[in-house]
C-alpha cells in the first residue's frame, strides 16, 4: 500500500500525539527552584500528590519521590531558600496541608544532610501534600558537594548497604541478637550500637517487616513501625 505525503504526514502525526501522554509521565526526581534567602537558615517547601504511601527524599537541592502503594506520586512544587546543607545546627519539618499521615523519617542532622519523609493516605484517590524543612546553621552544601548529584547517588548508597550487609556476613560470629517491637502500630527505637550493620534475623509479627519501610536503623538504634516485631543480629 502507497501513502500520499499529506496521509503519511497524518498518520505520523496521530501517533506521536498518542504516545505524548506516556513521554510527559513526571519523573521521580525533582531540582529544586531556588527563590533567594540569607542569613544563616533556609527553608524547602515541597508539594506533592499521593495515592496511597509514598517517600521523599531531599538531599541538598536534589528532590526524589518513591511511591510504597498506590498509584504512582508526583512532584508538584519544590522550593528552596538554599540548599538543604550537610550538617544543620537545628532542624525543624513542618506539615502544612493533606488529610492523611505526614511524617519526618529521617532526619538530616543524623543522616549526613538526607531528610526523608513519609506520607500515607487511606481515603483513596490522589491527594495534595505539602510540608516545609526550616534549618539554622551547617555548611552551604555549594558547588560540587550537591549539583553533580543525581539518581544514580542513590544507586550508589544501595550498594554500599549491600557491602555492609556482605562485611556483617563475614563477621557474624561476633554479633548479638535484639528484639525490636513496634506497639500499636507506632514507631518504636531500640537501643542498639548499628556501627557493624543490622541484619532482619527473624520476624515474630503478622505484620510485615520491610527495610526502610516498617524497620531500619541509624546512630540511634535499630527502629520499627506499622506492627513490626522482629530479631535483629547487630554486628560488634
Amino acid at each position: 500500500m502507497r501513502f500520499r505525503s499529506g496521509k503519511l504526514w497524518f498518520f505520523c502525526t496521530a501517533m506521536v500525539v498518542t504516545a505524548l501522554p506516556l513521554a510527559a509521565q513526571p519523573g521521580s526526581s525533582m531540582r529544586a527552584v531556588m527563590r533567594g534567602g540569607g542569613g544563616n537558615g533556609g527553608k524547602c517547601t515541597v508539594e506533592v500528590n499521593v495515592d496511597e504511601a509514598a517517600e521523599v527524599e531531599i538531599s541538598g537541592d536534589l528532590g526524589r519521590i518513591r511511591t510504597l502503594a498506590g498509584q504512582p506520586a508526583q512532584f508538584r512544587r519544590f522550593e528552596c531558600t538554599s540548599p538543604l546543607p550537610s550538617r544543620p545546627a537545628e532542624f525543624r519539618f513542618q506539615g502544612v496541608d493533606g488529610r492523611g499521615r505526614v511524617q519526618l523519617v529521617r532526619d538530616p542532622r543524623e543522616s549526613r544532610g538526607v531528610a526523608v519523609v513519609r506520607i500515607e493516605d487511606s481515603q483513596g484517590g490522589r491527594e495534595g501534600y505539602t510540608f516545609d524543612l526550616m534549618w539554622q546553621g551547617g555548611d552551604d552544601r555549594g558547588g560540587r558537594d550537591y549539583r553533580g548529584r543525581d539518581d544514580r547517588d542513590f544507586d550508589r548508597r544501595d550498594d554500599r548497604d549491600r557491602d555492609r550487609n556482605r562485611d556483617f556476613d563475614r563477621g557474624r560470629d561476633n554479633a548479638a541478637v535484639i528484639t525490636c517491637s513496634s506497639d500499636n502500630m507506632r514507631r518504636n527505637y531500640c537501643n542498639a550500637d548499628t556501627r557493624g550493620g543490622v541484619r532482619l534475623l527473624r520476624q515474630r509479627s503478622e505484620a510485615e517487616c520491610r527495610r526502610d519501610y516498617s524497620w531500619g536503623f541509624d546512630r540511634r538504634g535499630i527502629w520499627v513501625d506499622r506492627g513490626c516485631r522482629a530479631e535483629f543480629e547487630v554486628g560488634r
